[in-house]
């Protein structure tokens, strides 16, 4: 005879209830203060893998050292070679469309010029056709 289906167990409430991790004080600085001394590309990576973290773990915690350590914070940390990278593609770009915007101002002056060239021949032709003397 066949069992009825609700009088089983549920597979997923027998296995063993997982917890989240806590971390320490201690252990948080740790991380945070070996995540700073990451210099090298995939460094900081490494780490996290290694500790069994996410990267927002570490932006969360070190908000949470500069509350409540902010002498510990590090100072001015010298810029990555990825940061100076992306900061010389930002001026590179910002560079390019500066140069576009000077290439339309001055299309435009010229531009300006011409018409002023035209208006004034026209203004001084209507002025020898009338006799110099202008309605």
């Amino acid at each position: 005879m066949a069992e009825n289906p609700k009088n089983r167990p549920n597979p997923a409430s027998l296995a063993p209830r997982t917890t989240r991790r806590r971390f320490s004080h201690s252990e948080k600085l740790r991380i945070v203060e070996a995540a700073d001394r990451c210099t090298k590309p995939g460094e900081l990576g490494l780490l996290l893998r290694r500790e069994g973290l996410f990267s927002s773990h570490l932006a969360t915690w070190r908000r949470w050292r500069l509350r409540m350590h902010p002498t510990l914070a590090p100072k001015n940390k010298p810029p990555t070679v990825s940061q100076i990278r992306h900061e010389k593609e930002r001026l590179e770009r910002e560079n390019a469309r500066l140069r576009t915007k000077l290439e339309h101002a001055e299309k435009l002056i010229a531009l300006q010029k011409k018409m002023s060239g035209i208006l004034d021949a026209i203004d001084h032709d209507e002025r020898q056709s009338s006799g110099g003397k202008l309605a």
